[in-house]
């Protein structure tokens, strides 16, 4: 996704409707993700990618097609070595991301789920102090507020049942994760269309997943039981949350997101979409699948936030672009 384009100063009134929708879709894959807990978490976060990447599959072979006629120096430029291994690379990452954040869903509350694999701009901005870049003030407050709302909202694993040190744990190294997605989406795509890189990364990561979830889960190409089948996702039982998942975090988040850049400047998107622990916990609670935070969380919570949000500021001011909204929850 590019993050680069001049927003128009006065957006129109249905852009407002379309960012929110799209940060409602993005932020509901967490409880939609929950209501078919029977599945075992890594081949659930396989079928949303393998369906993903099924609908993906069309409007790539038509961008690849174009792209072959169109702009021969770009399509040469698809096999060079640093591509395919950053196309491979970021695949990587979203497999890491996509099986241990879904695996933390299993294992610690959905709002200290959606906290930590949203806390990205931590640890970017963690990296770049570690690298040895300077850091502004907003940066540095940002880290200092967000790490501290991380460790008041951490003392929650001693006093509310459903959370957990490794669950929560789980959920940060699918923020780690994602970083790395981000930064190989950056290079690529500042000349590559947005379906040429998004459906081979998307194929890897859920072919990646599918294969860890044989391995670690035991699941099977059979099609029976469908909650242990690797194509258990078309079962009329999981198909709707499934399709869902595709259709709604995937399609219309990602989608959204991307049209409404030509009128919002990127930082207010970023913004916007780190609201999605809030949102996704009240969709839980509508959903049944969440209860309320308790009160570490309620009072942690708030300050990882805002932290996050600082720091989101505080790189947008500092030259570079904001950290980019997930494009495949």
């Amino acid at each position: 996704m590019r993050l680069g384009r001049v927003a128009n100063s006065s957006p129109p009134n249905y852009a407002w409707f379309i960012l929110g929708a799209a940060v409602i879709a993005v932020s509901s894959a967490g409880a939609v993700f929950q209501l078919i807990d029977e599945v075992p978490p890594i081949l659930r976060a396989s079928w949303r990618l393998q369906v993903t990447a099924l609908l993906l599959l069309p409007p790539f072979i038509l961008q690849f097609s174009k792209m072959r006629r169109d702009s021969p120096d770009d399509f040469a430029r698809l096999w060079e070595k640093r591509v395919v291994l950053a196309i491979v690379g970021s695949g990587l990452c979203l497999w890491i991301h996509f099986g241990s954040w879904v695996w933390s869903l299993d294992h610690t509350s959905l709002t200290h789920s959606l906290l930590f694999v949203t806390a990205h701009p931590l640890v970017i901005v963690a990296g770049l102090y570690l690298m040895g870049h300077s850091i502004n003030r907003k940066q540095t407050t940002g880290a200092i507020v967000g790490f501290l709302g991380a460790a008041i909202t951490l003392l929650g694993v001693t006093t509310e049942g459903d959370v957990t040190l490794i669950g929560d744990a789980a959920a940060f190294i699918g923020a780690v994760a994602i970083v790395g997605y981000l930064v190989a989406g950056r290079f690529l795509r500042e000349w590559m269309p947005l379906f040429v890189y998004a459906f081979p990364v998307t194929l890897i990561a859920a072919t990646l997943l599918a294969f860890s979830s044989m391995v670690l889960e035991g699941t099977t190409f059979s099609g029976l039981p469908s909650n242990s089948s690797l194509i258990g996702w078309g079962d009329l039982i999981y198909l709707p949350a499934i399709a869902y998942l595709a259709f709604g975090p995937g399609l219309v988040g990602h989608t959204g997101i991307n049209s409404v850049l030509r009128w919002f400047p990127p930082i207010i998107i970023s913004v916007a979409v780190l609201f999605e622990p809030l949102i996704g916990s009240l969709i839980g609670w509508l959903l049944g699948t969440a209860v309320a935070p308790g009160l570490f969380t309620l009072l942690g919570g708030p300050f990882l936030i805002a932290g996050v949000i600082l720091v989101t500021l505080g790189l947008s001011e500092s030259g570079g672009d904001a950290p980019e909204p997930i494009e495949e929850e």
